[in-house]
């Protein structure tokens, strides 16, 4: 791993603990948004919502890069990461399908290639794939690797393409411009997909991602200021995603949430 530091210009105000305050506030708005409005919908506050909800794939995929420079311990991070993407199935798929049934935990029990399990799966294997292009492999068992990675997350929420922005950032740390243009492409990709396979108003809108843009633009390149309360908000962002599904999913299984 390499250890070099980007620096960042003094004036940038957002550190990485704000940052992913910001990422998961905006998942949070997304999913309610499908949990409010289910399906396509055309409701300009579940567009906006799910708009503002792009925010949160690119900021987590720059930072889990950006973990990756800096961790101390590689092999555990990975863990956790894997750890943490198969706990969070469970309510993903509760919260994604609203019923409790052993079989329906199963992978692509629900007959669609797509989202059979949440975005932690993605990000784990984008943390795998820069481990193979940090390493010494030849090019030929660097690319049949990639594509074989690229197949194990494609079901994931956010496929395949995660793991490539988060390959994409790493690969050009120090190049703001670059990283973003090919966040930009992938996701463009994504989108090409969404409108032809899913629903074209909800293709277009996963364009949305540029608004992370400017976000991340205003990273200082610092975790945050308060050592103890950084350890909290470490752990935190782990638990807060099969937590918030969980709660969620429990509000619409007992029919709380008003449904548009």
């Amino acid at each position: 791993m390499e250890q070099t530091e980007q620096i960042y210009p003094k004036h940038k105000i957002f550190n990485s603990n704000i940052l992913k305050l910001i990422a998961i506030i905006a998942m949070t708005a997304d999913h309610l948004a499908w949990a409010i409005w289910p399906g396509y919908s055309v409701n300009p506050a579940a567009l906006t919502m799910h708009i503002i909800g792009r925010l949160t794939c690119p900021i987590m995929c720059y930072f889990i890069a950006e973990g990756y420079r800096h961790t101390k311990n590689l092999k555990k991070y990975i863990g956790r990461m894997f750890l943490f993407a198969v706990i969070s199935h469970f309510p993903y798929v509760f919260c994604s399908f609203n019923y409790i049934d052993p079989l329906s935990f199963i992978p692509f029990a629900h007959g669609s290639p797509f989202n059979q399990t949440g975005v932690l799966w993605a990000f784990a294997w984008g943390l795998v794939l820069i481990r193979v292009h940090d390493s010494k492999l030849n090019v030929l068992i660097k690319t049949l690797l990639t594509f074989l990675i690229l197949a194990v997350s494609f079901p994931a929420d956010w496929s395949c393409i995660a793991p490539m922005i988060i390959l994409s950032f790493w690969n050009n740390k120090g190049k703001f411009a670059k990283q973003m243009l090919l966040m930009i492409f992938w996701v463009f990709v994504y989108a090409l997909v969404y409108f032809f396979v899913l629903d074209k108003i909800y293709g277009i809108l996963q364009l949305g991602v540029c608004l992370a843009v400017p976000v991340l633009l205003l990273y200082n390149g610092q975790r945050g200021r308060f050592p103890k309360l950084d350890r909290f908000l470490k752990w935190t962002f782990y638990l807060y995603y099969p937590l918030h599904l969980t709660i969620i999913g429990l509000l619409l299984y007992f029919g709380i949430f008003p449904i548009f």
